[in-house]
């Protein structure tokens, strides 16, 4: 059993009750079970999150349904991210979330339709903080915070597209709600990256995407140093996810910034159609990576489990702690050979891998 959050690392039993977690002890007799599952010789930990993924079929053409995708990699909550804003979140949710096996949270985006239409992304005029912050409140038990992505593609920004107004109208609603903003965030002239971290960026909200391939000065690539103010800024309480996706992890950053001692404080997968084929596939996959990059498992499934859950202030998820919902996610680690790759097609080639074998959510076997 390996449970970060209360420092389990040993060999032990699990038990459940009633779909929780009733105790996690050495040799509980088996008489006290009215069944049980051998699991020798592999990993238990607590019910996997990912915190980067796209559900909404009506957000995009390349989103993905929940639970073709999550459960099958040990990921009991996954979490929606931006797919749907303030005018398509109730079709998401009565299509999508209230449907699936798997639970499903979301970031809310502060652009109106989501990532269904491309140009409403670049106009000021879809981004409504009152009505996205009335959804949030509509939902809080299933919207965790709100998501501004892909406002850069206008040259050059100007008086009716000023630079930041994405980021600040998130901030607002975030911060009128009581909840956190994920940032997909391109700096350029006139919207430097250190300054979204400085100024623009609160306490406990996300930066996804850490590790792309450069668009956001993470690491001098000449030096191979990390910037000064990657640390400052996780130090006062900016969190950073993977987000892997099908362009933002490169080697070329993520092998750099380890040796240094930046980890991220997520893992997620950024999973949509465009990268469940590779070069993400699923969320044991991307945690995989990390192992082979230098990273302990006690820290990659920590980064997989109760970080995330922190993250979007959801404590009850990510352990196993008496009382917690039964989400378990029974792992594989492989040893051998294994070939991973990037965004870029860089590989790299491990001794490990990690794979689910069985999923519970809330006590019950859901893939097996």
């Amino acid at each position: 059993v390996l449970d970060p959050k209360n420092k389990i690392h040993a060999r032990m039993d699990v038990a459940i009750a009633a779909g929780k977690v009733a105790r996690v002890a050495p040799n509980i007799p088996e008489s006290e079970a009215k069944k049980t599952i051998q699991v020798v010789g592999y990993l238990v930990t607590p019910g996997l999150i990912d915190i980067h993924a796209h559900y909404y079929a009506g957000g995009s053409n390349l989103s993905i349904m929940p639970d073709n995708s999550a459960l099958q990699s040990g990921v009991t909550t996954a979490v929606d991210a931006g797919s749907s804003g303030w005018k398509n979140f109730e079709d998401f949710y009565q299509t999508t979330i209230r449907r699936a096996r798997t639970r499903v949270l979301a970031f809310v985006n502060i652009v109106s339709t989501g990532m269904a239409v491309a140009a409403n992304e670049q106009d000021p005029a879809e981004m409504d903080v009152e009505r996205t912050v009335e959804m949030m409140r509509r939902h809080p038990e299933i919207i965790v915070g709100v998501k501004t992505a892909h406002y850069w593609t206008r040259q050059p920004f100007d008086e009716v597209h000023p630079q930041w107004v994405a980021v600040d109208r998130a901030r607002q609603a975030a911060e009128k709600a009581g909840k956190p903003m994920m940032v997909d965030f391109a700096g350029r002239d006139g919207r430097p990256y250190p300054e979204l971290l400085s100024d623009h960026m609160r306490p406990g909200d996300i930066h996804t995407h850490v590790l792309g391939r450069g668009f956001n000065p993470v690491v001098d690539y000449e030096t191979g140093k990390v910037y000064d103010y990657m640390f400052q800024a996780q130090k006062r309480g900016i969190f950073f996810d993977v987000g892997h996706g099908a362009g933002s992890f490169w080697f070329r950053t993520a092998v750099p910034a380890l040796k240094n001692g930046f980890l991220p404080d997520s893992i997620s997968t950024d999973l949509h159609g465009g990268s469940v084929n590779g070069p993400v596939i699923d969320m044991v996959s991307v945690m995989s990576k990390f192992l082979n990059l230098g990273m302990s498992l006690e820290e990659v499934v920590r980064r997989s489990t109760v970080n995330p859950a922190q993250q979007v202030r959801r404590p009850e998820f990510g352990h196993l702690s008496a009382g917690a919902g039964a989400d378990l996610a029974v792992l594989q680690l492989r040893k051998g050979s294994f070939g991973f790759w990037d965004c870029g097609k860089g590989k790299i080639v491990g001794t490990q891998k990690l794979e689910a074998v069985l999923t519970l959510r809330d006590g019950a076997v859901v893939w097996d």
